[in-house]
């Protein structure tokens, strides 16, 4: 056997059992991360008794659906649907509102020149470093001057212009080719028609990364929402869920069931849109100048 051939069988040999570890540990981490949405699930399928039972029942027979009754059924302490929607709706419009902020911030960094543009970016870049709870009093105060206190437009405007979704856009808009911008202009489009017809059409994987992002930032939100929501009518999902403790607080199943159902939306928003997303964010990562 030839010393070429035996290099060639040992760089295989090497590869596969590179390829084996790698896959081995994406296997293992994959279980790590999907195992609490597992033990929520099963749990909430579970009868009360069977919640704290040893040896553990890694599968419910026969599930119970009685923890989904008990929050979906009782309309006057738990409006679940109320809550659903009020989060549903504060989540779609922070979503679109903070997509067309951003998108036009984004547009202006990367594809125009002004004077002062990147000493302005990386000065914008800067607030990142700082903890969002800084933000709490000075926005509480202005959503209380503007008469939003326990109302949606509370949590859907104070956030729209985020930096990490200017700075994502910017990035994402610097990997396509200027050219088509000056091409575009020599045929008398103006500004906002290159935005729309050729940048947003060939961003929709970093559009779809942020909008999903957004999406979800609002939709898990529980703090700013919890100060700023204060009426049972006016809870969001998660705000409205904290109401399980006081009265399921023993009831393993059912606050498991609760916070699945909460749990739920972003889950499989996440199972339809994570091509784009990884895309997204891979590429996001590429652009600079």
């Amino acid at each position: 056997m030839s010393e070429r051939r035996i290099k060639i069988m040992d760089y295989k040999f090497r590869k596969r059992i590179l390829n084996i570890s790698l896959y081995t540990v994406l296997v293992i981490l994959s279980i790590l991360w999907t195992f609490p949405i597992y033990w929520m699930f099963i749990t909430s399928l579970k009868p009360e008794y069977e919640t704290i039972a040893w040896p553990i029942k890694w599968i419910p027979i026969p599930p119970t659906w009685e923890n989904y009754q008990k929050i979906l059924g009782n309309p006057v302490d738990t409006p679940v649907f109320i809550w659903f929607k009020n989060s549903f709706i504060a989540a779609f419009f922070y979503s679109i509102l903070g997509l067309i902020v951003s998108t036009l911030s984004a547009y202006a960094f990367s594809r125009m020149k002004f004077p002062g543009r990147d000493q302005y970016f990386w000065f914008l870049i800067s607030f990142m470093t700082i903890p969002g709870i800084i933000y709490l009093i000075p926005n509480y105060l202005t959503i209380n001057n503007l008469g939003w206190v326990d109302d949606l437009k509370a949590i859907i405007f104070p956030g729209l212009a985020s930096v990490w979704g200017i700075f994502m856009l910017r990035q994402y808009f610097l990997t396509i080719p200027y050219e088509l911008d000056e091409s575009a202009r020599i045929d008398g489009a103006s500004r906002l028609y290159i935005l729309w017809k050729i940048i947003i059409p060939l961003s929709k994987p970093a559009l779809l990364t942020l909008g999903f992002m957004n999406f979800l930032s609002n939709w898990n939100d529980y703090l700013w929402a919890l100060i700023c929501l204060s009426s049972p009518q006016k809870r969001t999902l998660p705000v409205g869920m904290l109401t399980l403790q006081g009265r399921y607080i023993h009831f393993y199943g059912t606050m498991m069931a609760g916070a699945f159902l909460t749990a739920l939306p972003a889950l499989l928003l996440f199972i339809f849109l994570q091509r784009y997303y990884i895309r997204g964010v891979v590429m996001s990562g590429f652009g600079g100048r």
